[in-house]
């Protein structure tokens, strides 16, 4: 008999702001224990959190809520990055994917690619083709790791001033995991209603 859900998404707000540099601390810390130098460069204080608010004011970000609320993963959407894609890719045909964040606690529950699987749904339903990523061009971990969710690499740039620049796409639509969608979390429980 299949367990019932307790992870849901829901747009993030801005009293996640702590949760979601938590996020960002651990990852760090994480990746220099897989021996890459990605996020390296701590991204901290004002800056970091500015663009936290901006994300969120947006209405760019999502965080994964566990069944007592608490923060497991966040992601966010944002513009196409011209360093990176030009305009023979057709940049509108796409939703770009930033910001894809799993806390440790939730590693094994497949979030990452449940994620993944949530955006790509909306970007079917925007009417948009494909699924964008750009990753640090070092990470070859991450590589292998979008790639067998179904992303093919596209090129890789190598701007001076950008350590990123791996850039794969997935179809709109396409799903890893259809059998673990992620849902949207239930209006009551995200209002601080009675189903909390």
């Amino acid at each position: 008999m299949k367990s019932p859900q307790t992870e849901y998404i829901r747009p993030a707000a801005s009293g996640d702001v702590p949760d979601l540099m938590s996020l960002r601390t651990e990852a760090e810390f994480w990746l220099r224990t897989k021996g890459t130098d990605q996020w390296s460069d701590p991204e901290t204080g004002e800056r970091a959190i500015s663009k936290w608010r901006t994300a969120i004011d947006e209405g760019r970000a999502w965080v994964v809520v566990g069944e007592w609320n608490q923060v497991l993963a966040t992601v966010s959407r944002g513009p196409v990055d011209r360093d990176f894609w030009t305009d023979a890719d057709r940049p509108e045909t796409a939703l770009y994917l930033y910001k894809l964040i799993v806390s440790r606690d939730a590693a094994g529950r497949h979030l990452g690619a449940r994620i993944i699987d949530w955006m790509s749904r909306l970007a079917a339903l925007e009417g948009r083709e494909w699924v964008r990523v750009d990753t640090w061009r070092t990470n070859t971990g991450l590589h292998d790791y979008y790639e067998r969710l179904g992303f093919k690499h596209v090129r890789t740039e190598a701007p001076s001033h950008r350590l990123s620049g791996w850039l794969a796409q997935r179809p709109a639509g396409e799903l890893a995991m259809p059998h673990n969608l992620l849902l949207a979390l239930p209006q009551r429980r995200f209002d601080g209603g009675e189903g909390q």
